[in-house]
């Protein structure tokens, strides 16, 4: 399970360093893709695996379902990780998610998302909204 978050910089090159904390239970390769809110996700290759098998079970006569598929699977890549600890994002991804140069690294759950810090800080929540949302994620069968 993947939880905390991490402030790092994208270096002109298009390297991120991914936190060690990371790093242990993403391993040396993983894949990154179009997140969700303008983020990145990050996800071990089982999880990825998991995943294409949802994907492959859904009917593609669905227009939404294709939509998303191509969303989701074009904009994926596989990441190394170097001698540093470093990943390179590829343009295409940096771009979608418009990291420039000082990012957020967050774990949820059963991925990672990678967020530029000024988007990060404009996602933050206010307590109210967050005791409205509690009640929702409830009705969803989720309490804490």
């Amino acid at each position: 399970m993947f939880m905390g978050e991490y402030n790092h910089t994208v270096d002109a090159k298009g390297r991120l360093i991914v936190p060690a904390k990371f790093r242990e239970q993403l391993g040396d390769e993983f894949v990154v893709t179009k997140g969700l809110d303008g983020c990145l996700f990050v996800y071990t290759l089982e999880e990825w695996h998991n995943i294409e098998e949802k994907f492959r079970n859904v009917p593609m006569t669905s227009k939404d379902a294709r939509k998303f598929s191509r969303f989701f699977f074009a904009g994926a890549a596989s990441c190394e990780v170097d001698k540093q600890g470093r990943i390179l994002l590829p343009p295409v991804l940096r771009e979608y998610a418009e990291l420039q140069k000082d990012v957020v690294l967050v774990g949820v759950l059963n991925r990672v998302e990678i967020w530029d810090k000024n988007r990060w800080q404009e996602n933050a929540y206010d307590e109210d909204e967050m005791d409205e949302i509690a009640e929702h994620m409830a009705d969803l069968g989720v309490s804490i």
